[in-house]
């Protein structure tokens, strides 16, 4: 999903490129944008989904809940949403087999509230109808309960006794599981953890950022990354 301008087509473009190295399932790369141009045309394009809110309210913080419409375009099966800053490091098959009809991101960072990071999370399409219908009648009581989609999605899929995390291993954070504990990452370049899947890149840094080093907060040094020029590519 890709709307205004933080993120351009080439990050579209290298998502597409490690879902076409590291998936050998058949599959349809979906983006719902607004704006096309520069897109690799082996990229199914669908038009940015509304929330469906008054017009007064914003909703980009809330567009992943879009994905949970019924029709959704004129799609069918089994979806795995990926954030378009991640970068696949491994197979992903096993996102496809896990043996549950919703799962997302353990987040040790909320883990006693279970709430999970969606940045990675797989579901049927055109089965959870009810979580955006209910956003949609409510939006000023869960804007005001929730601190974000994840939080929100977290909660009701909970609600639903169906929420599933992935093995933690298979998606690491960059800032939390790669970077080397002080005084070891001035001089060891972050590292891909043990059984990772997919690396996360929640807030700062961007992979573009990592991959020259810069950090974007002033108490987290690391060095450059050799190893997302590798993978994070077309």
């Amino acid at each position: 999903m890709k709307w205004g301008d933080k993120y351009g087509a080439d990050y579209v473009n290298r998502l597409y490129g490690m879902v076409n190295r590291n998936l050998t399932l058949p599959f349809d790369f979906i983006c719902f944008t607004e704006n096309a141009e520069g897109i690799h045309p082996n990229v199914n394009i669908q038009a940015l989904p509304s929330l469906g809110l008054p017009d007064n309210i914003p909703e980009r913080g809330w567009l992943k809940l879009a994905t949970f419409k019924k029709p959704l375009a004129d799609l069918t099966g089994t979806a795995l949403f990926l954030d378009l800053d991640v970068v696949i490091v491994d197979n992903i098959d096993c996102f496809f087999e896990f043996d549950a009809d919703f799962a997302l991101c353990f987040d040790e960072k909320k883990k006693n509230q279970k709430i999970g990071n969606s940045s990675v999370y797989k579901f049927k399409i055109g089965e959870h109808a009810e979580v955006l219908e209910y956003f949609q009648k409510d939006f000023e009581t869960i804007k005001n309960n929730y601190r974000n989609e994840q939080a929100y999605l977290s909660d009701k899929i909970n609600q639903k006794g169906i929420l599933n995390f992935w093995p933690k291993e298979w998606t690491p954070s960059f800032k939390y599981h790669c970077i080397p504990r002080f005084p070891l990452n001035f001089l060891r370049e972050p590292f891909i953890p043990e059984g990772a899947k997919i690396i996360l890149f929640h807030g700062k840094p961007e992979p573009n950022e990592a991959e020259k080093g810069v950090s974007g907060k002033w108490y987290r040094h690391f060095r450059p990354v050799g190893w997302i020029t590798k993978y994070w590519t077309v």
